[in-house]
Formats: structure tokens, C-alpha cells, sequence
């Protein structure tokens, strides 16, 4: 696939050889990130986001890129993430296809696509990756670290591996391990890009690619990332035209269905095919409470924070709401000021993103407490 990467992007060379927590190693890998804002002069104003699977590190437009970015209602100026005030920095997370060194990635040692010969990637690894470009910019320590969905798992795993990286913390829709409902939608995800021939095990091109594959896995995902609520409010049981010429038998014929296939074919060569299987993989295998002899509130209390937010939507089946009230639990009972925020967002798992007036104003008020 073709990359893309937004201009304004920068790179940060990674620490080689880079381990990998599950074995083997990476060389000459860099993590893709942009910033926003200023870093003042005691440099203690910085801010790191940590992404769910698919963003790139665009989050918002600015002066290099005025292209609109994936979280642009919520970063900039006189926003809930208030860019007059926060330096922000944005990453890539090690593994995808935005920038940041991955399956899709050229192996400097061999001159090839690494494909499945990428080391086993784990969300500690990405982690350790995101906590790298913060060290590059010379910040000894983040004001605050924002993870979304899988980057909610990526900042407890940085939190954790780097005693002091952030004096706060806020988890927006994450989660401090993956449950079984999760991990049966990721797994079949995975199952319908593996079993279209063109994968190949993982060796396709453009010419032969996993397309059919991609397009289950993607309307496997978006349904998970909203709610029963929203689509029976935005389709009900809207049928398509009633005269249009039938294409196939059992093709589309709910206004649903036509909107999961657009939404799927405009997704499906925008990211790789072994990066999606790598990232999806590395959440299911995320478990904190391995830190802690199997206890997850113990693993959460080994994180040391002055104060912390955990908020997500009511209607997400993906990363549950009361994943959040754990994670603020956990955070608390480690010592920090620990709140949590459970909305009734009827946008699911995606509510973050498009419900601002609820999450912005969470977020936003947490920020301007610190």
C-alpha cells in the first residue's frame, strides 16, 4: 500500500537495536508524531496523546498542515485541549502504516517489506516507543498523557514502565485489559483478513490484496464502534431504492448495510493489512494485572499519579464502561486524585470522537485544574 502522511509530520529515529518485549528487535525504526502549541521555558507544559488503532498522529490541523485532523473539535486554541496554553504532541503508534515503523515498513537489514517477519509487537512496546519521542523533545515530565481506546491501554502501559512520565493522566474509552467480548470480535477480524486468499500469508501487493477480507473486518469493527441506539436513530429499517437493478442475490438492501460498505471501501486501502493484524492482536494480548501477580487493581495501583480521569460512553460494548470505573478505581488506589466520568452518549465506543459537548467539556475541565 501507499502510504500517507500528512505534511507537518515529523520523525523520531527510535533507539537501535529497539527490543521488543515479546522478543526480537527493531533497527532504525522511527515513531511519526506532530505538535501543536509552544513548550514554555520550565518546559512542564506538555501534553502527549496516545491513538486508538487507525489514527495518524494529524489530530488537528495547524500552521504546516491545514488539513482538518481526526480529533479537530478537541485540540487547539480556546479548545478543550487548549493549545494557547498545552504544548501537544500527537504519535503514530509503532506498528501502523502512518508514518511509524511497521509490518508495511522496509527492513533496513534486508531491503525488504518486513510482512510478517516484524517482531511481535505488544502494546508495552508501543508504549516504550511513544515514551522515546517525549525524551526527544526533552520533557522530563508530561503535565498530562491522553490515550484513547487502545491508546488508553498504551498510557497505562507508559505510566507504568516509566515511573513519573506524566504528573496526570486521563483515559478516554480505554481500558486496562481486553475482555472477552473485545477479543472475539478482534479475533474475527483477524480470521476474515487471514482467510481471503489474497492475504497470502501476509505477501500481497496492490494487484492481489486481502480487499474482500479488509471489508469484513472493517464493518465487524465500526459496528462495535457505535451503538444499537444510534443505529436504529440514523437507519431504522430503511430500505435502499426500491427500483434499483439487483446486482447480486443477497445483496444490499438496507440503508445500513449501503453505509457499512461505503464506510468499509473507503477504509480498506487507507491501512495495511498486517498492520491491522498486529495492532489488533497487541490489545487482546494487553493485560495490566501481568504486572501484578494477576491482580488488575493492583497493576493500576502501581501507577503513580497526582491526578487522574477516566470517562467513557454507557452505550460502548467495545471498551465497556465500567473499564473506565476500574481504571479510576485502580488509579485511586494508588494515591491519586481519581475521578470518573460515565456519559450517556448514545455514540458507543466512538462517542469521543463526535459527542464533544460531553467529552470536551470532561476533558477540557480537567485540564484546566491542573
Amino acid at each position: 500500500m501507499l502510504e500517507y502522511i500528512p505534511p507537518g509530520t515529523r520523525f523520531h529515529e527510535l533507539p537501535s537495536p529497539f527490543a521488543m518485549k515479546r522478543g526480537g528487535e527493531l533497527h532504525r525504526a522511527r515513531i511519526a508524531y506532530e505538535t501543536w502549541g509552544k513548550l514554555n521555558t520550565r518546559r512542564d507544559n506538555a501534553i502527549l496523546i496516545v491513538t486508538g488503532l487507525s489514527p495518524n498522529a494529524h489530530a488537528a490541523s495547524h500552521s504546516d498542515n491545514p488539513e482538518r485532523g481526526w480529533w479537530e473539535a478537541m485540540l487547539g486554541p480556546g479548545k478543550p485541549i487548549d493549545t494557547d496554553r498545552w504544548f501537544v504532541i500527537c504519535v503514530n503508534s509503532l506498528g501502523s502504516c502512518k508514518g511509524s515503523t511497521g509490518p508495511a515498513s522496509t527492513d533496513p537489514d534486508s531491503g525488504f517489506t518486513y510482512r510478517l517477519r516484524f517482531p511481535e509487537l505488544s502494546i508495552e512496546d508501543v508504549a516504550n516507543a511513544a515514551t522515546a519521542v517525549v525524551r526527544a523533545l526533552e520533557v522530563a515530565q508530561l503535565a498530562c498523557i491522553i490515550g484513547n481506546s487502545m491508546g488508553g491501554m498504551t498510557a497505562l502501559a507508559a505510566l507504568l514502565q516509566h515511573p513519573g512520565l506524566a504528573r496526570t493522566h486521563i483515559n478516554v474509552s480505554g481500558s486496562a485489559q481486553a475482555l472477552p467480548f473485545s477479543i472475539a470480535i478482534r479475533s474475527l477480524q483477524r480470521e476474515a483478513i487471514r482467510l481471503d486468499p489474497n492475504w497470502n500469508n501476509g505477501d500481497y501487493s496492490e494487484l492481489h490484496y486481502p480487499e474482500s477480507g479488509m471489508r469484513i473486518a472493517r464493518k465487524l469493527g465500526v459496528i462495535t464502534y457505535r451503538s444499537a441506539l444510534e443505529w436504529d436513530g440514523r437507519f431504522s429499517r430503511i430500505r435502499l431504492e426500491s427500483d434499483r437493478p439487483d446486482e447480486e442475490p443477497f445483496g444490499l438492501e438496507f440503508q445500513i448495510e449501503s453505509y457499512l460498505e461505503g464506510h468499509a471501501r473507503r477504509f480498506i486501502h487507507q491501512f495495511d493489512p498486517n498492520c491491522y493484524l498486529y495492532l489488533s492482536r497487541s490489545m487482546d494480548w494487553f493485560d495490566l494485572a501481568e504486572h501484578a501477580d494477576g491482580n488488575i487493581l493492583d497493576g493500576l495501583a502501581g501507577i503513580k499519579l497526582e491526578k487522574a480521569l477516566a470517562i467513557g460512553s454507557g452505550t460502548d460494548i467495545l471498551f465497556p464502561i465500567q473499564q473506565q470505573e476500574q481504571i479510576a478505581e485502580g488509579l485511586r488506589m494508588g494515591g491519586a486524585d481519581s475521578n470518573f466520568i460515565g456519559t450517556d452518549s448514545p455514540q458507543g465506543h466512538d462517542a469521543f470522537l463526535v459527542d464533544i459537548a460531553r467529552f470536551g467539556a470532561a476533558i477540557g475541565g480537567f485540564l484546566e485544574q491542573i
